[in-house]
């Protein structure tokens, strides 16, 4: 598959490439793998362990070695266990069947936006639902998050797809007197619970499953695996470290190649959506 190639090419080969494989051992194995995971991408380390057991079983086959050092290893060996319960996510297989799910949502129209924004922004579930209109440009095309806002106590931009601009043009329609995008039911002093979302996908069938940050590490995966910058996609997440001196603008640093992901991120959910199965994108920005 592409995805595997492309793996290969961007963490597997520039590693462990250049020696034979009668000759790599399982240090350098386990190095290539904690690097990958330095950058944010434990997924892809996982799968790229995986993926090198696979290749010297093959080398095994046919002689080129006669042992497979990645399969002395196991990923919780080596990588840092992640809280599933909190950070639960379905596979990426399974995300045709989700955005359908969503499509068809049969609760309140504001949750079903919340849950379409989700999918489309990936920012952190406490940023949506407390999301006010007023940080919302639609004429530039951004979502201005303040730092009071921010888990990183820094500002954020939100680059809006086109995709993105229709939901919220839809969403207006229906809270747009308020100072929220996401009004509570009860009072409007207040937005909507931080259980809605979750409540809303174990509604849909996905308790235990999915969870709103769990699209936040879907796109990570889907986005390292599919060529984008990892230096955009961490920005995008709001996960790159920043200091006082640098806050200031580092919020708005790539910005171009981040409003190019995005949108293309959203292409790729209204493809993956319409044809129920999961269509192949690469980046086309360096």
């Amino acid at each position: 598959m592409a995805y595997v190639k492309r793996r290969m090419e961007a963490d597997i080969l520039p590693c462990l490439g250049p020696r034979p494989a009668a000759e790599i051992e399982a240090p350098r194995i386990v190095a290539m793998v904690k690097a990958i995971e330095a950058r944010g991408a434990r997924d892809i380390a996982k799968r790229a362990l995986e993926t090198t057991g696979q290749v010297f079983r093959y080398a095994i086959a046919h002689g080129y070695c006669r042992r497979n050092p990645a399969a002395e290893i196991r990923p919780s060996d080596v990588l840092k266990a992640t809280r599933k319960i909190n950070y639960a996510r379905i596979e990426t297989r399974e995300l045709p069947n989700l955005l359908k799910a969503i499509e068809v949502y049969r609760g309140k129209h504001i949750t079903r936006f919340a849950l379409k924004l989700m999918a489309l922004t990936f920012v952190r579930t406490t940023e949506l639902i407390e999301a006010k209109w007023e940080e919302i440009d639609i004429e530039n095309g951004r979502w201005n998050i303040p730092a009071e806002r921010m888990k990183m106590r820094t500002p954020h931009i939100v680059p809006l797809a086109k995709q993105t601009i229709k939901t919220l043009d839809m969403l207006r329609h229906l809270t747009g007197n308020s100072q929220w995008l996401f009004p509570g039911e009860r009072s409007e002093k207040r937005p909507i619970s931080n259980n809605t979302i979750l409540k809303a996908l174990e509604r849909m069938g996905y308790k235990g499953e999915m969870t709103g940050h769990g699209f936040r590490g879907l796109v990570s995966t889907l986005l390292h695996e599919q060529g984008f910058n990892h230096d955009h996609i961490e920005l995008q997440l709001a996960h790159a470290p920043r200091n006082a001196v640098s806050a200031v603008y580092n919020h708005a640093l790539y910005l171009a190649p981040r409003a190019k992901m995005m949108q293309d991120r959203a292409d790729f959910l209204e493809q993956t959506m319409r044809n129920g199965k999961l269509i192949q994108f690469t980046s086309k920005v360096a």
